[in-house]
């Protein structure tokens, strides 16, 4: 993929400024009870089951506060920073793509006579603080409705490709583009009826779950066939079929069944929260192929 560096600056940098001992992971302040247990030292072996409960367990638990699903944000916040160093390629690269992507919906908004609320990357090291709580290093990224941002952690592109196999630059462009579908179904409502619907049929709370998530994947596609049709115009200039072949292999990576399979040699489908890797390949593709948002609805189909 060809991207450059952009004047804009859509991330919050808190790298360096871990180091809040002894919090051991996420501490949801809003779920009014004790913490979660969140899996440590295992990196990507706990991403799956966490991401959820802090996207999703939040919001079953009221913690969105006032209506309208914006997540309480309207712009960056008071961390976000002025410029970016030339040589942090890191902070570079999620700048660009968080700018892209919200780029993307913004027109996209526009285009339904709506506004879209831009937000902000933030990245950390070791462990920061969240409107959900505390995160570390192995909760994995997340979006937390309850302040608005995207959370990533420094080290977790090197676990993606180190340990599960999904490499190059467009398999983390991916993850950025997967969490910011949850702040566009945050904008839009998504989470708020998720919500109502997991609180009425509680059995059901797992597929919605899923359904949620396959829906983000389906949005990172449609931001990925943007860049597809319209090369050069963004900061994400361009993409190649290598591209394409590496979120179609990320999605796959970050699937329940790889991710209980390596983290357990056993896959159980009742505790699936996020979708196989055969599911989230299919929407991710959905996405990109199609281009179109009618195409994502993943609570529309019988089987996702």
């Amino acid at each position: 993929m060809r991207w450059k560096p952009t004047r804009t600056i859509q991330v919050e940098d808190r790298r360096g400024q871990g180091g809040m001992g002894g919090l051991g992971g996420v501490r949801m302040g809003g779920l009014g009870g004790g913490g979660i247990p969140i899996p440590m030292g295992g990196g990507l072996s706990g991403i799956i089951i966490v991401i959820v409960i802090v996207a999703v367990m939040f919001i079953m638990n009221g913690g969105l506060g006032g209506g309208g699903g914006t997540g309480g944000v309207t712009g960056g916040g008071g961390g976000t920073i002025e410029s970016l160093d030339p040589e942090d390629d890191f902070g570079q690269f999620v700048n660009t793509i968080t700018v892209d992507v919200q780029s993307y919906w913004e027109r996209e908004f526009q285009a339904r006579g709506e506004s879209y609320p831009e937000t902000v990357t933030v990245m950390f090291t070791e462990q920061t603080q969240t409107g959900c709580g505390f995160a570390s290093a192995a909760t994995g990224p997340f979006y937390c409705p309850a302040d608005g941002k995207v959370f990533l952690d420094e080290g977790f592109f090197g676990e993606l490709r180190t340990r599960f196999g999904a490499k190059g630059e467009f398999a983390q462009a991916y993850v950025i583009a997967h969490e910011y579908g949850h702040r566009v179904q945050d904008v839009m409502g998504t989470m708020d009826r998720v919500q109502s619907q997991q609180q009425s049929n509680p059995s059901q709370a797992n597929e919605l779950s899923i359904r949620l998530e396959l829906q983000a994947d389906c949005y990172a596609g449609l931001w990925a066939s943007e860049v597809w049709r319209h090369p050069d115009d963004t900061a994400v200039e361009s993409l190649t079929d290598q591209d394409i072949a590496d979120g179609l292999n990320a999605a796959s990576a970050v699937g329940d069944d790889r991710i209980q399979e390596q983290a357990t040699g056993t896959i159980d489908k009742e505790a699936w929260t996020h979708g196989s890797a055969e599911q989230r390949a299919k929407w991710f593709d959905t996405g990109f192929r199609t281009g179109t948002l009618a195409s994502c609805d993943t609570f529309a189909v019988a089987t996702p």
